[in-house]
């Protein structure tokens, strides 16, 4: 992998954290959870945030904190609602490869067992069967390759999108 970034998007709870830190050690190069530079920056948790200010307020934040995140040979994991933000996925798109870990909705509520205090932006009316349908066309959109990250091994999913890179 030469200077670009890989960047990982996908539901909650889709391994992008998980698989970003193993890809990363794959592909001898950098990993940054791009939630963590928002926690940073707003000096809270994600969900005290989105109580606090909702998620439109949220989502506008994000976009303009992903859209100005600035790294070379680096797997970044965003988060899910990071698709929402039209910058930053303009951004991400120039300065890397957008890599769609694609899971199952019935796997999704298998593996969180907390989504109301997790951290996801759920605009108020929405269920999270709501939140995947509207964002699942989004991610294909973005995405340049898409790996079904669902009932593999983590690995498994890791070589698949090492192979898809060409690496």
């Amino acid at each position: 992998m030469s200077h670009r970034n890989v960047v990982l998007i996908g539901m909650p709870g889709s391994g992008k954290s998980t698989i970003g830190v193993l890809l990363a050690k794959n592909l001898s190069c950098q990993f940054l959870d791009s939630d963590l530079v928002i926690q940073e920056k707003i000096g809270s948790r994600l969900q005290d945030y989105i109580d606090k200010y909702g998620s439109a307020a949220f989502d506008e934040m994000e976009d303009q904190v992903n859209a100005g995140i600035d790294v070379e040979n680096t797997v970044i994991a965003t988060g899910g609602s990071a698709v929402y933000g039209e910058n930053a996925m303009r951004h991400f798109k120039e300065i890397g490869t957008v890599v769609y870990l694609r899971v199952s909705f019935e796997d999704l509520l298998e593996r969180i067992p907390n989504f109301e205090s997790r951290g996801i932006s759920i605009p108020e009316g929405m269920t999270f069967q709501d939140l995947y349908n509207e964002r699942i066309p989004l991610y294909e959109r973005y995405a340049d390759i898409t790996v079904d990250a669902g009932k593999k091994e983590i690995w498994s999913a890791v070589e698949d999108i090492t192979e898809a890179l060409g690496d």
